[in-house]
Protein backbone atom coordinates (compact mmCIF):
# COMPACT_ATOMS: atom_id res chain seq x y z
CA UNK A 1 0.00 0.00 0.00
CA UNK A 2 2.74 2.05 0.97
CA UNK A 3 4.50 1.76 -2.40
CA UNK A 4 1.20 2.35 -4.38
CA UNK A 5 1.37 5.62 -2.54
CA UNK A 6 4.56 6.77 -3.74
CA UNK A 7 3.68 6.04 -7.42
CA UNK A 8 0.41 7.69 -7.20
CA UNK A 9 2.23 11.04 -5.63
CA UNK A 10 5.33 10.36 -8.12
CA UNK A 11 3.14 10.18 -11.23
CA UNK A 12 1.76 13.61 -10.06
CA UNK A 13 5.34 15.00 -11.42
CA UNK A 14 5.04 13.66 -15.18
CA UNK A 15 1.32 15.22 -15.14
CA UNK A 16 2.14 18.30 -13.93
CA UNK A 17 5.34 18.55 -16.90
CA UNK A 18 1.86 17.36 -19.19
CA UNK A 19 0.64 20.81 -18.84
CA UNK A 20 3.91 22.76 -20.10
CA UNK A 21 2.83 22.70 -23.87
CA UNK A 22 -0.67 24.60 -22.38
CA UNK A 23 0.77 26.86 -20.90
CA UNK A 24 4.09 28.01 -22.94
CA UNK A 25 1.36 28.44 -26.09
CA UNK A 26 -1.43 30.17 -23.96
CA UNK A 27 0.23 32.22 -21.23
CA UNK A 28 4.08 32.74 -22.59
CA UNK A 29 5.90 34.78 -25.15
CA UNK A 30 6.53 32.78 -28.45
CA UNK A 31 9.65 31.47 -29.56
CA UNK A 32 11.88 31.94 -26.34
CA UNK A 33 12.10 27.84 -25.27
CA UNK A 34 15.76 28.92 -23.48
CA UNK A 35 14.31 31.75 -21.60
CA UNK A 36 11.69 29.55 -20.70
CA UNK A 37 14.22 26.67 -19.56
CA UNK A 38 15.87 29.30 -17.75
CA UNK A 39 12.70 30.77 -16.08
CA UNK A 40 11.68 27.10 -14.55
CA UNK A 41 15.14 26.10 -13.37
CA UNK A 42 17.17 28.75 -12.41
CA UNK A 43 14.59 30.28 -9.81
CA UNK A 44 13.09 27.02 -8.54
CA UNK A 45 16.63 25.89 -7.78
CA UNK A 46 17.71 29.03 -6.04
CA UNK A 47 13.82 28.64 -4.08
CA UNK A 48 14.33 25.26 -2.91
CA UNK A 49 18.13 25.95 -1.38
CA UNK A 50 16.85 28.82 0.27
CA UNK A 51 14.58 26.72 1.90
CA UNK A 52 16.41 23.71 2.49
CA UNK A 53 19.38 25.73 3.41
CA UNK A 54 22.17 22.47 2.66
CA UNK A 55 25.01 22.89 0.37
CA UNK A 56 26.57 20.05 -1.28
CA UNK A 57 30.08 18.81 0.40
CA UNK A 58 32.76 17.29 -1.30
CA UNK A 59 32.39 14.76 -3.83
CA UNK A 60 28.71 16.01 -3.89
CA UNK A 61 29.81 19.35 -6.04
CA UNK A 62 30.36 17.67 -8.89
CA UNK A 63 27.98 14.76 -8.56
CA UNK A 64 25.13 17.66 -8.11
CA UNK A 65 26.47 19.23 -10.78
CA UNK A 66 26.67 16.25 -13.56
CA UNK A 67 22.87 15.46 -12.73
CA UNK A 68 22.05 19.15 -12.55
CA UNK A 69 23.48 18.61 -16.51
CA UNK A 70 21.99 15.79 -17.16
CA UNK A 71 18.52 16.06 -15.95
CA UNK A 72 18.18 19.70 -16.22
CA UNK A 73 20.90 22.06 -17.96
CA UNK A 74 21.34 19.33 -21.46
CA UNK A 75 17.75 17.81 -21.14
CA UNK A 76 15.61 21.19 -21.30
CA UNK A 77 17.86 22.96 -24.60
CA UNK A 78 17.30 19.21 -26.35
CA UNK A 79 13.88 18.52 -25.68
CA UNK A 80 13.22 22.46 -27.05
CA UNK A 81 15.38 21.86 -29.90
CA UNK A 82 13.87 18.81 -30.77
CA UNK A 83 10.34 20.22 -30.84
CA UNK A 84 11.05 23.01 -32.77
CA UNK A 85 12.51 20.96 -35.55
CA UNK A 86 10.05 17.70 -35.49
CA UNK A 87 6.97 17.38 -36.85
CA UNK A 88 4.27 17.38 -34.29
CA UNK A 89 4.06 15.29 -31.48
CA UNK A 90 7.21 13.17 -33.06
CA UNK A 91 9.38 14.67 -30.63
CA UNK A 92 7.22 13.11 -27.79
CA UNK A 93 7.29 9.76 -29.52
CA UNK A 94 11.11 10.11 -29.97
CA UNK A 95 11.24 10.50 -26.27
CA UNK A 96 8.86 8.22 -25.25
CA UNK A 97 11.64 5.43 -25.72
CA UNK A 98 13.05 6.46 -22.36
CA UNK A 99 12.24 3.44 -19.71
CA UNK A 100 14.06 1.47 -22.58
CA UNK A 101 17.21 3.47 -22.59
CA UNK A 102 16.48 3.07 -18.14
CA UNK A 103 15.73 -0.57 -18.70
CA UNK A 104 19.33 -0.78 -20.42
CA UNK A 105 21.27 1.90 -18.40
CA UNK A 106 19.72 0.08 -15.03
CA UNK A 107 21.20 -3.29 -16.19
CA UNK A 108 24.82 -1.71 -16.79
CA UNK A 109 24.68 0.54 -13.62
CA UNK A 110 22.86 -1.17 -11.26
CA UNK A 111 23.48 -4.43 -12.30
CA UNK A 112 19.71 -5.16 -12.52
CA UNK A 113 19.05 -7.42 -15.66
CA UNK A 114 15.92 -6.77 -17.76
CA UNK A 115 12.78 -8.58 -17.47
CA UNK A 116 10.75 -9.59 -20.77
CA UNK A 117 7.89 -7.73 -19.06
CA UNK A 118 10.07 -4.19 -18.61
CA UNK A 119 10.82 -4.53 -22.20
CA UNK A 120 7.61 -5.11 -23.50
CA UNK A 121 5.77 -2.24 -21.48
CA UNK A 122 8.32 -0.10 -23.15
CA UNK A 123 7.54 -1.03 -26.42
CA UNK A 124 3.70 -0.81 -25.98
CA UNK A 125 4.25 2.78 -24.29
CA UNK A 126 5.97 3.97 -27.65
CA UNK A 127 3.62 2.93 -29.40
CA UNK A 128 0.57 4.43 -27.49
CA UNK A 129 2.29 7.52 -27.22
CA UNK A 130 3.19 7.62 -30.90
CA UNK A 131 -0.73 6.28 -31.56
CA UNK A 132 -1.90 10.04 -29.18
CA UNK A 133 0.46 12.74 -30.38
CA UNK A 134 1.80 11.28 -34.13
CA UNK A 135 0.04 13.60 -37.09
CA UNK A 136 1.17 13.04 -40.25
CA UNK A 137 3.25 16.15 -41.17
CA UNK A 138 6.73 16.51 -43.61
CA UNK A 139 9.50 14.66 -43.42
CA UNK A 140 11.75 14.16 -40.09
CA UNK A 141 14.73 16.07 -39.67
CA UNK A 142 17.52 14.09 -38.78
CA UNK A 143 18.64 17.13 -36.15
CA UNK A 144 15.49 16.51 -34.66
CA UNK A 145 15.32 13.29 -34.33
CA UNK A 146 18.91 13.04 -32.21
CA UNK A 147 17.82 15.85 -30.47
CA UNK A 148 15.29 13.69 -28.78
CA UNK A 149 16.97 10.85 -28.71
CA UNK A 150 19.55 12.85 -26.73
CA UNK A 151 17.45 14.53 -24.42
CA UNK A 152 15.85 11.07 -23.55
CA UNK A 153 19.01 9.42 -22.96
CA UNK A 154 20.24 12.25 -21.13
CA UNK A 155 17.27 12.24 -18.55
CA UNK A 156 17.39 8.62 -18.34
CA UNK A 157 20.98 8.85 -17.61
CA UNK A 158 20.13 11.32 -14.75
CA UNK A 159 17.30 9.12 -13.35
CA UNK A 160 19.67 5.91 -12.73
CA UNK A 161 23.19 8.26 -11.28
CA UNK A 162 20.55 9.49 -9.14
CA UNK A 163 19.28 5.85 -7.94
CA UNK A 164 22.86 4.94 -7.88
CA UNK A 165 24.46 7.67 -5.80
CA UNK A 166 21.34 8.07 -3.39
CA UNK A 167 21.82 11.10 -1.42
CA UNK A 168 24.07 11.65 1.35
CA UNK A 169 23.46 10.94 4.84
CA UNK A 170 20.90 13.70 6.39
CA UNK A 171 20.01 15.25 3.15
CA UNK A 172 16.25 14.68 1.82
CA UNK A 173 15.43 15.14 -1.86
CA UNK A 174 14.57 18.82 -1.26
CA UNK A 175 17.74 19.67 -1.34
CA UNK A 176 19.12 17.43 -4.11
CA UNK A 177 16.26 18.81 -6.46
CA UNK A 178 17.55 22.19 -5.31
CA UNK A 179 21.36 21.26 -6.00
CA UNK A 180 20.52 20.10 -9.65
CA UNK A 181 17.67 22.76 -11.01
CA UNK A 182 20.36 25.14 -10.01
CA UNK A 183 23.22 23.73 -11.67
CA UNK A 184 21.16 22.84 -15.20
CA UNK A 185 19.92 26.59 -14.71
CA UNK A 186 23.35 28.25 -14.51
CA UNK A 187 24.23 26.02 -17.50
CA UNK A 188 21.43 27.26 -19.12
CA UNK A 189 21.63 31.21 -18.93
CA UNK A 190 24.77 31.52 -20.89
CA UNK A 191 23.27 29.65 -23.47
CA UNK A 192 19.59 32.06 -23.92
CA UNK A 193 21.61 35.28 -23.31
CA UNK A 194 23.99 33.88 -26.33
CA UNK A 195 21.36 32.15 -28.34
CA UNK A 196 17.88 34.45 -27.94
CA UNK A 197 19.56 37.79 -26.26
CA UNK A 198 18.04 39.59 -23.45
CA UNK A 199 15.02 38.57 -21.73
CA UNK A 200 11.82 39.58 -23.15
CA UNK A 201 9.14 42.50 -21.75
CA UNK A 202 6.66 40.48 -19.38
CA UNK A 203 3.19 41.12 -18.85
CA UNK A 204 1.30 39.95 -15.96
CA UNK A 205 -0.10 36.76 -18.35
CA UNK A 206 3.00 36.21 -19.14
CA UNK A 207 4.73 36.70 -15.03
CA UNK A 208 1.67 33.99 -13.97
CA UNK A 209 2.69 31.53 -16.18
CA UNK A 210 6.44 31.37 -15.62
CA UNK A 211 5.87 31.33 -11.84
CA UNK A 212 3.28 28.22 -12.34
CA UNK A 213 6.64 26.91 -14.21
CA UNK A 214 8.64 27.45 -12.09
CA UNK A 215 6.85 26.66 -8.64
CA UNK A 216 4.03 23.57 -9.58
CA UNK A 217 5.60 22.83 -12.65
CA UNK A 218 9.09 22.14 -11.92
CA UNK A 219 10.22 23.08 -8.15
CA UNK A 220 7.51 20.62 -6.35
CA UNK A 221 7.39 18.46 -9.85
CA UNK A 222 11.42 17.77 -9.37
CA UNK A 223 10.93 17.58 -6.23
CA UNK A 224 8.27 14.47 -6.07
CA UNK A 225 10.29 13.35 -9.34
CA UNK A 226 13.82 12.51 -6.92
CA UNK A 227 11.80 11.92 -3.93
CA UNK A 228 10.04 8.98 -6.10
CA UNK A 229 13.98 7.81 -7.72
CA UNK A 230 14.76 7.38 -3.77
CA UNK A 231 12.19 4.93 -3.04
CA UNK A 232 11.27 3.09 -6.26
CA UNK A 233 13.40 1.14 -8.55
CA UNK A 234 14.95 3.87 -11.59
CA UNK A 235 12.29 1.59 -14.10
CA UNK A 236 9.27 1.93 -12.05
CA UNK A 237 9.70 5.92 -12.35
CA UNK A 238 10.60 6.07 -15.95
CA UNK A 239 7.26 3.93 -16.63
CA UNK A 240 5.44 7.11 -15.55
CA UNK A 241 6.90 8.95 -18.10
CA UNK A 242 4.06 8.30 -20.63
CA UNK A 243 1.58 10.25 -18.49
CA UNK A 244 3.15 13.29 -19.20
CA UNK A 245 1.78 13.39 -23.40
CA UNK A 246 -1.02 12.08 -22.39
CA UNK A 247 -1.96 14.76 -19.99
CA UNK A 248 -0.98 17.31 -22.45
CA UNK A 249 -3.84 15.43 -24.66
CA UNK A 250 -6.17 15.42 -21.91
CA UNK A 251 -5.53 19.05 -21.24
CA UNK A 252 -5.22 20.67 -25.15
CA UNK A 253 -8.97 18.42 -25.63
CA UNK A 254 -10.46 19.76 -21.93
CA UNK A 255 -8.79 23.34 -22.36
CA UNK A 256 -7.59 24.27 -25.81
CA UNK A 257 -10.79 22.56 -27.43
CA UNK A 258 -8.88 19.67 -29.18
CA UNK A 259 -10.48 16.85 -30.86
CA UNK A 260 -9.75 13.36 -29.52
CA UNK A 261 -9.93 10.53 -32.15
CA UNK A 262 -10.32 7.01 -31.22
CA UNK A 263 -7.01 5.95 -32.70
CA UNK A 264 -5.78 8.85 -30.19
CA UNK A 265 -7.95 6.97 -27.44
CA UNK A 266 -6.84 4.12 -28.55
CA UNK A 267 -3.26 5.01 -28.07
CA UNK A 268 -4.34 6.54 -24.52
CA UNK A 269 -5.37 3.39 -23.17
CA UNK A 270 -2.30 1.07 -24.55
CA UNK A 271 0.26 3.57 -22.93
CA UNK A 272 -1.28 3.68 -19.45
CA UNK A 273 -1.84 0.14 -19.65
CA UNK A 274 1.98 -0.03 -20.44
CA UNK A 275 2.63 2.74 -17.49
CA UNK A 276 0.57 0.34 -14.87
CA UNK A 277 2.69 -2.81 -16.14
CA UNK A 278 5.93 -0.86 -15.71
CA UNK A 279 5.10 -0.46 -11.75
CA UNK A 280 5.41 -4.26 -11.91
CA UNK A 281 8.03 -5.20 -14.03
CA UNK A 282 10.11 -5.67 -11.31
CA UNK A 283 14.58 -5.88 -12.35
CA UNK A 284 15.89 -9.02 -12.05
CA UNK A 285 19.33 -10.28 -10.42
CA UNK A 286 21.25 -8.38 -7.80
CA UNK A 287 19.57 -4.91 -6.47
CA UNK A 288 21.87 -2.06 -6.04
CA UNK A 289 20.85 -0.06 -2.98
CA UNK A 290 21.49 3.57 -2.62
CA UNK A 291 22.64 5.61 0.05
CA UNK A 292 19.17 6.89 0.26
CA UNK A 293 17.26 3.42 0.56
CA UNK A 294 19.34 2.60 3.05
CA UNK A 295 18.05 5.37 5.37
CA UNK A 296 14.56 5.76 3.98
CA UNK A 297 13.44 3.93 7.36
CA UNK A 298 15.35 5.94 9.48
CA UNK A 299 13.70 9.35 7.95
CA UNK A 300 11.47 10.69 5.66
CA UNK A 301 11.99 14.29 4.47
CA UNK A 302 8.89 16.97 4.61
CA UNK A 303 8.78 20.19 2.08
CA UNK A 304 11.34 21.77 4.62
CA UNK A 305 13.65 19.37 4.51
CA UNK A 306 13.67 18.68 8.01
CA UNK A 307 13.38 15.11 8.98
CA UNK A 308 10.42 13.47 10.84
CA UNK A 309 10.02 10.66 12.54
CA UNK A 310 7.58 7.89 11.05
Amino acid sequence: MKRTATVLVTALAPVSWGTTYAVTTQFLPADRPLFTALARALPAGLLLLAVARVLPRGAWWWKSAVLGVLNIGAFFPLLFLSAYRLPGGMAAVVGSVGPLFVVGLSALLLGQRPTGRALLAGVVAAFGVSLVVLKAAGALDPVGVLAALASSASMSTGTVLTKKWGRPEGVGPLALTGWQLTAGGLLIAPLALLVEGVPPVLDARAVGGYLYLALANTAVAYWLWFRGIGRLTATQVTFLGPLSPLTAAVVGWAALGQALSPVQLAGMALAFGATVAGQAAQPAGPRSFSSAEMNRRKDSMDLTGVSLRR
